[in-house]
């Protein structure tokens, strides 16, 4: 299936793997381009060496086309960006909209960016910076997400830009490809489904879990940071729901010594990192502390398999999903069901013979 997206990445199919943090890995990534769709690393979970590493790993697995997905306000953003140069990674998202610079720069070297959106106007802004396409994820996507539908946010944003267009939150199969293709998107992007996979890391206990979880067990919850954030009801959110502020300051504290240990990073950077995300927002100061090592909060489900003491961020559609198919399994079904789907509806608009 040919779309603006096959032709810009050089995909055969036009479906995305989102750079979910502590998921989407070589493994993963790999298996998915060799599916003849698009993977992303995410490399705000790994250093700078770790992120190089890894997309040499991929590059040994497949000669596919995949990405890496990066932080636009990291710190050592422009170190990341130059091994995305000079590894040849074809592809450069972001989940925070790059500066006009960035993408130049990008852009300059071949690199094809693609920033994720989650409003009309911040999609018209990366476009006239010079985005070669953006990823729209509306409210039933899974982690930091809006409130708007895809299904009202996802058009807005095909009529207000001339670059490809991709569609996130609430995708899981050909159905809704198709539905994306005929809203006018160029392909889909999918999370959970692709960390349902056989081909992903995460613990089979996790997993079983999302397996388990219906429609309404799925949440938006502030307590974690602060921001809206779509995820699994789980113990941990329930506990930080209905902590009050001293004991949920004692538990970010706790949390944030662990993730100290594991990533090196001082008390005085998490601080720092987290008084940038209490900007323009009333966060009190356990949410301060836990938006500044979120990221332990899902390595505690996605690595360690504590389902118990983690974060398990989650799109709307992991209700939806019942088995772990491989990534090649998983996009040979989309594309056949999509290809049915189109010719249910042609074949129902066949002009009449009468």
């Amino acid at each position: 299936m040919r779309t603006a997206l096959t032709d810009l990445v050089g995909v055969r199919h036009p479906i995305v793997q989102t750079g979910m943090g502590w998921v989407a890995g070589p493994r993963l990534v790999s298996a998915t381009a060799r599916a003849g769709a698009l993977g992303i690393l995410a490399s705000a979970t790994m250093t700078v060496e770790q992120l190089r590493a890894a997309v040499r790993e991929v590059k040994s697995r497949t000669d596919e086309p995949f990405g890496v997905n990066l932080r636009a306000d990291a710190g050592d953003a422009r170190e990341r960006v130059r091994i995305i140069v000079d590894e040849g990674v074809k592809v450069a998202s972001f989940a925070l909209a790059p500066s006009k610079e960035l993408i130049a720069e990008l852009k300059d070297a071949g690199v094809v960016v693609i920033p994720s959106i989650g409003a009309r106007r911040h999609a018209e802004k990366v476009t006239a910076w010079g985005a070669d396409a953006v990823i729209v994820q509306g409210g039933e996507g899974g982690g930091h997400t809006g409130d708007v539908a895809t299904t009202v946010l996802l058009p807005q944003v095909v009529d207000a830009v001339d670059i490809p267009v991709i569609a996130a939150g609430g995708f899981h199969d050909g159905r809704g490809l198709v539905a994306a293709l005929a809203y006018g998107a160029a392909g889909i992007a999918m999370g959970t489904r692709f960390l349902l996979t056989s081909d992903s890391t995460v613990p089979d206990a996790v997993k079983a879990r999302y397996l388990a979880a219906g429609v309404k067990d799925v949440t938006v919850t502030t307590a974690v940071d602060g921001l809206p954030h779509r995820m699994l009801r789980t113990e941990m959110v329930a506990a930080l729901e209905n902590a009050g502020r001293a004991r949920a300051l004692g538990q970010a504290v706790r949390r944030a010594a662990g993730f100290k240990r594991i990533s090196g990073i001082g008390w005085s950077r998490m601080v720092r990192d987290g008084l940038a995300m209490k900007h323009g927002k009333d966060l009190s100061w356990s949410q301060v502390l836990l938006a500044a090592n979120t990221p332990m909060l899902l390595k505690a489900s996605m690595v360690d398999g504590r389902t118990d003491l983690g974060v398990m961020a989650s799109g709307q559609v992991a209700g939806l999903i019942e088995d772990l198919p491989s990534c090649a399994e998983l996009v040979e079904r989309v594309m056949a069901e999509a290809c049915a789907a189109l010719g249910a509806v042609t074949g129902t608009l066949s002009p009449s013979r009468d």
